[in-house]
C-alpha cells in the first residue's frame, strides 16, 4: 500500500515509515483482506481494493531483520503491554503503540503479533525504512482459488 494511502492500519504512521502487513501463514493474510465482508455472500469484487486485484505473494526479505515480538511475554512485559492492548481494534492506541516501538527500537525492522481472526497466526508490520523486500512469486487472488476457498469458509462467506 502505497504511503500516500496509509493512516487507517493497524500500524500505520505514514509520517514516519510506510507499513507493510505480511503474515506468516497465507491463510491469514488473505482472511485479514476478506475479514470486513464477514457473513455475506461471497462476490468477486471482494477481491479487489481501490480498483485493482488483490494478489497473494512469498517475499524474501534482506538480511536477517530483527522485528519486536509482541508474541513473546517478556517483550510484552518489557515493554509495559497488555495482550488486550495489542490486540484491540482502537487503531489509535495501536497505532501509537507502533510509533512507540519504532522510535524505541532503531534495529527493529517491525513488529510481529498475532492475527485477531486465529492467534496462532501470526502477523508481521516491516517498516519499509528499515527493511528491503523482494517480491519472489505472486499469484492474483480469484474466485475457486484455494486460499480464497479457504478464507470463505473460514469467515461464514457464503
Amino acid at each position: 500500500m502505497p504511503r500516500a494511502l496509509q493512516g487507517e492500519g493497524r500500524h500505520d504512521a505514514p509520517d514516519r515509515y510506510g507499513a507493510l502487513y505480511v503474515s506468516e501463514v497465507p491463510l491469514s493474510a488473505v482472511c485479514e483482506q476478506l475479514a470486513p465482508f464477514r457473513g455475506r455472500p461471497f462476490r468477486a469484487a471482494m477481491l479487489t481494493r481501490a480498483g485493482l486485484p488483490l494478489a497473494i505473494g512469498r517475499l524474501r526479505v534482506a538480511g536477517d531483520p530483527a522485528l519486536v515480538d509482541l508474541d513473546d511475554p517478556a517483550v510484552l512485559v518489557a515493554e509495559s503491554l497488555r495482550p488486550s492492548e495489542v490486540a484491540t481494534g482502537d487503531r489509535r492506541s495501536t497505532q501509537a503503540q507502533a510509533r512507540r516501538l519504532f522510535a524505541a527500537h532503531d534495529g527493529a525492522a517491525g513488529i510481529r503479533w498475532w492475527s485477531a481472526i486465529e492467534a496462532s497466526w501470526l502477523q508481521v508490520t516491516l517498516f519499509d525504512v528499515r527493511v528491503r523486500v523482494e517480491v519472489v512469486d505472486q499469484m492474483l487472488l480469484v474466485p475457486g482459488h484455494p486460499l480464497v476457498e479457504a478464507a470463505c469458509a473460514r469467515l461464514g462467506l457464503a
